[in-house]
């Protein structure tokens, strides 16, 4: 086996690549890891959907009933060439902390306390787990989303208005 330690520096971070060739993967393979690299943005959705208590579309319905606030925060274009969720709020993402942060004076009228239950709604899923965990970041600790976004909720069946 193969051995190979090399340094790149990458924006102030200290990179070190760890090559190795192993025989049982066939001649000449190589495989490199990674080590002290800054995190992938796989990485970071990751960590963040682990802080949360991800809802099924059909339990995030079952919530918006009882006054959870669904909000949806796909783009104009998303919503008018997929259809709209019924009842759910739309804030566009790049205000979104603002709307919601109830200390904000920008924020909507919902936003009534750092308890409210917030739900939150993409395309697929994935923006929306970032945005729930930058909500629990700013104290929203009710905040969450729906796996699969908007695709799962209309697969499960759900209301959309077109």
């Amino acid at each position: 086996m193969l051995y190979h330690l090399s340094y790149v520096g990458v924006a102030g971070f200290k990179v070190y690549l760890l090559t190795l060739a192993l025989p049982d993967n066939g001649p000449g393979a190589i495989h490199t890891r990674r080590q002290d690299m800054p995190p992938t943005i796989d990485d970071i959705l990751e960590q963040a959907r682990g802080r949360l208590h991800r809802v099924e579309p059909r339990q995030a319905a079952e919530e918006q009933a009882r006054g959870a606030l669904l909000v949806d925060t796909r783009t104009a274009s998303q919503r008018a060439n997929q259809g709209e969720i019924p009842g759910a709020i739309v804030i566009d993402r790049t205000v979104l902390e603002w709307r919601l942060d109830p200390e904000s004076p920008d924020r909507i009228a919902q936003a009534t306390d750092h308890n409210v239950r917030i739900i939150l709604v993409c395309a697929e899923g994935y923006s929306s787990g970032l945005a729930a965990a930058s909500l629990q970041d700013i104290g929203l600790v009710n905040a969450t989303d729906v796996i699969g976004g908007f695709h799962a909720w209309e697969a499960a069946g759900l209301p959309i208005e077109r």
